[in-house]
Order: C-alpha cells, then structure tokens, then sequence
C-alpha cells in the first residue's frame, strides 16, 4: 500500500472565544505521524471549534498550530489543504445532483488545454483510491443516488485527491448504520497503515476505544486529560462530566397491559406526494417502551409529526383508547392525554427567552390553576416552577431566569417536567437526549423508565443505537419510511444494523443465523455506554 509523506501536526494555547463565551481554552493537542488521535467530548464541549479553527474555518484568538514543528497560518480552508489537512464534516459538503467526480473536482478543478475540464483525469483519480482502499465507489454514480455510508466515502476521497495527511473525521458515524460504522472504522484502520493521522472527533465511548491509538478527553472547552484505548468506559465518562456516572440503568422488565395506542396503514406524504411514512402498522401496550430506531431521515420525523397532529397529508388510522387522534388539531391531540419531546428543544420545545417558570406551562397557561379571565397567576406559576425545578433537578439561580440560558441537559429536564406534568395516556420522546451530558442523560433515562412502570405506554425515537438498547423493551425499525419489523429490546446491533440498512426482520435474522452471528446480544459482554 502507497504510503504518504508521515506528518505531525500540534495545536499550542489553542484559544478560541466568542465574545464573553470562552469555546476553547488554551488547548495543547499532539497528533503523532500516522496515528487515530481521538477528541472525545459532549456536545457542546469545543470539539468542533478546535476542528475548524485547524481547519481554517475560524481563526484562533490565540495559540499557534505547527505542522512537523512549523508554526503555519491558515486564512481558510484552502489553506490548511495545502498543508495537507482534509475533514469530514458531520454534515456532508456535497452537491447532490452533482457525479462523485464532479464532486471530487469541485474547487479543485483540472482542465485540458483550452479551458475544458478535465473529468477524466479525476474519475481516475477516485478508481485508484477506490482501489487502494477498497471504496467501491463509481465516479459517474450521481451523489444523490448513493447511500450514506458511500456518500461518506466521497468525502474521504475529496481529501485524499487534495493529498490530505491529516484527515479530521466530525463526528461520522452519527449518521451511519452498525454495519457502516464498522467498515469506516476498517477504512480508518488502511488509512493509518498507509501513513495518514486521523483525528477521529466523537461522544461515543465504544467507537472511541474500539479506533484510538490515543484519546484526549475535552470538557468545557478544555483538554482535561488524555488516556490510552485501555481505559474503562466508566473512567472515560468521569473525566468528560467532571464526576462519576452510571453508564448501566437498571430497569426491571416491562410488565405490558392493554395495547391503547394503535397506529394503523399510516401514510404521511409530502407536498409533491412522496410517501414519507409507508404504510406503517404498530400498537403501543400500557407499560412497555416502543423504541423507534433507525438512521435519520428515514421517516421517524415525520411519524411523530403525524401523532401530533402537525402534518397536513396523513392516511391511515392512529387511535389512543380506541378515540381517533387523525384529524386532531395539536392542543387537542395534548388535551387527549399525550406527552411529548420534539426532536430539537430550542426550535420546537422551548421559548428561549421565556422564563423557565413561563416555559413549564406553555401547554397548560390556559388551565384555570394558571390564569383566571385572561390574567396569569404568577404566584402559581412560580409555586409550580420551584417545584418542577427540585423534582428534576434542574440546575438554575432562579426559575425566573430565561430557559435559553441552561445547558442543554437542563433545558431537556424542563421540557420533560413540563411534559409529565399531568397525567399521560400516552408518552413520545423525540431524540430524547441529543446534546445532553452524560450525567443528564442518566437522570432522563430514569424518568421515562418511571414513566413506563406507572402504565404509560411510551414511544422514544432515537438515533442513538446505544439508547434504543438500554430503554427499549421492543424495537422497530424503519427505513426509507417503512416499517423493517418489531423485534424484542434485547435484539443484537447486528441484527438492528441489518434491518436499519432495509433488510426485513426475518430476512435479518435468517442472514445472521447463515453466517453464525448472534440475533439476541448479550449484555453482560458489553461495557455500559452512555448514549
């Protein structure tokens, strides 16, 4: 295998700042010459920042960056690729209706002598990396066309074309199956061994420990230690929150009642009638939790939109004790007994510059214990607030202060106490921990567990293998907006990986038990990993 030119790059007093807000904060970081060097860190802990200031997207308040001991300078991106820097951003930089070699040329194009550009020459480019690392992928193949996972390898050959020696990879498996994430973590593995450092930025412990050479821990915008792949998730989780955590919830089995909930041939389509919702059928049992797994975009918005009442172009049925919900508008799907967490807590759950006492009655300010002939009853406002506040621990000066100014797992605790405020007939949690803190997601975990085991039927709809695995008493899968199957919560990530890339459960199952993989996992093989 052709190896490239080996390279070490050092961030020194790294420091970047926005305003009052310190996102970086005199970061020292060694990437050894053909190294995995992982940052690991939770959302919102500067990982991203310190990326794109090597990257050349922002420039740093302070501290230097050298590369094989040379301080350098990066105006841009373009930049740090002529130094040798490629990344993989979370969110792919591609054109869709663009090939993958016209992707690959973009911004970098060759042309033949007289201005016309020079595809072919590209095109062979990405046959021969295709090549070396086994990418399979086509250069005339439209973008848009592609799955993820191949989608993902574009983007590694975009930085290999511009002789990347460097490649920071940004969280890539967030949108990955299993299976994908498993072979990006063989590709990473042919890139080191030809002499590429890899910075592999990511929240999840198993991925980190199963990659790294080494792993530097960032917390608040500071590098709080570095370990070696060896350490114990448990150890790798305290140093990211700052105190020790319980990575295991210990949940008694679900003790299901009588199916309420029923979701019946459901369509949802969008304004040019593509089905995004296919025919989908499940019911919900009293006491038990429906996890609804799957890469993103594959429906599970749309779904919960659909309950809500907030999707114009549904079909179907969905019944809550035997009432009809479709047709509802969204306070009277609420009023009919449902609790809900959308998906994204500041556009959709929260008012930022309400107070958080405002924020835990914006579904209930009407109720005659709130107001009285249109006029609010701030006394009770704030009574129910100091009480919200101390059942679930949500760390503040004052309930009076503005809801925007909480961390995110704070936030999520306030739109959850809100949401569990009254009694429930149904619950739905949409990505219920996404930029949470390990220590807030132990707590979230908790509570919809207590939610289940009063008889609630709950629903929780997450990306997050991880998280489906540790509160799921069933799981279904959807892809491409159809149902793969519901299996049981103790199902293996490979048969989950399987039916997330569109195999049917039993078509899943039937190729695992072919190759001797197991169907069912075991736990007590497992390290506990927070999601």
């Amino acid at each position: 295998m052709k190896r490239v030119d080996l390279v070490k790059l050092e961030l020194k007093g790294i420091t970047k700042s926005f305003g009052a807000l310190v996102a970086n904060d005199h970061i020292d970081l060694v990437v050894e010459s053909g190294e995995i060097h992982s940052l690991l860190g939770e959302n919102g802990a500067g990982k991203s920042t310190l990326m794109n200031v090597l990257y050349g997207l922002y420039q740093p308040t302070a501290g230097e960056i050298l590369i094989d001991d040379k301080p350098v300078k990066f105006s841009g991106p373009s930049d740090a690729m002529a130094a040798g820097i490629g990344m993989v951003h979370q969110h792919f930089m591609l054109v869709p209706v663009f090939t993958v070699a016209e992707n690959v040329a973009l911004g970098g194009e060759s042309t033949t002598f007289g201005g016309v550009l020079d595809l072919e020459a590209t095109r062979k480019k990405i046959r021969d990396i295709s090549a070396r690392y086994g990418f399979a992928v086509d250069p005339d193949a439209l973008v848009e066309d592609l799955p993820v996972g191949v989608q993902q390898r574009v983007e590694i050959i975009k930085a290999l074309v511009r002789n990347a020696r460097i490649l920071i990879l940004d969280e890539p498996t967030a949108v990955l199956t299993p299976q994908e994430t498993d072979e990006l973590m063989d590709i990473m593995g042919q890139l080191k061994a030809s002499g590429t450092s890899i910075v592999f930025i990511s929240h999840k412990l198993r991925e980190v420990k199963a990659v790294s050479d080494r792993i530097t821990v960032i917390r608040r915008g500071k590098v709080v230690g570095t370990a070696d792949p060896g350490a114990s998730t448990t150890e790798l989780a305290a140093m990211m929150v700052g105190r020790s955590v319980s990575l295991t919830l210990n949940k008694a089995d679900a003790q299901p009642g009588e199916e309420t909930f029923k979701v019946t041939n459901l369509i949802v389509s969008n304004d040019a009638g593509q089905r995004l919702v296919n025919d989908v059928t499940f019911s919900v049992a009293q006491g038990e939790i429906l996890a609804v797994a799957g890469v993103q975009g594959n429906g599970q918005t749309e779904l919960t939109e659909a309950v809500l009442g907030l999707h114009k172009h549904v079909q179907g049925s969905i019944t809550l004790d035997g009432k009809q919900l479709l047709g509802l508008g969204v306070r009277q799907v609420l009023r009919a007994g449902v609790g809900f967490v959308p998906e994204d807590r500041q556009v959709d759950g929260l008012v930022e510059s309400f107070s958080i006492a405002e924020n835990l009655i914006l579904d209930l300010y009407d109720k005659k214990e709130f107001s009285r002939g249109g006029t609010l009853n701030r006394a009770a406002i704030a009574k129910n607030a100091e009480a919200k506040v101390a059942e679930f621990d949500v760390r503040t000066q004052s309930a009076q202060d503005h809801v925007g100014t909480l961390s995110g797992g704070n936030q999520q605790k306030v739109v959850l106490a809100r949401e569990l405020a009254r009694p429930l007939k149904l619950f739905i949690a949409s990505q219920p921990t996404r930029g949470v803190d390990v220590g807030s997601i132990e707590f979230l975990h908790k509570r919809i567990v207590a939610e289940r085991d009063v008889g609630t039927p709950v629903i929780i709809v997450s990306t997050e293998l991880d998280e489906v695995l540790e509160l799921a008493d069933r799981i279904a899968v959807l892809y491409a907006g159809k149902l793969m199957g519901i299996v049981p919560g103790k199902s293996s990530r490979e048969l989950l990986g399987l039916m997330m890339a569109g195999l049917t459960a039993d078509d899943a199952a039937a190729q695992l038990a072919a190759a001797g993989a197991p169907v069912v996992r075991d736990p007590s093989t497992e390290e506990g990993e927070p999601a």
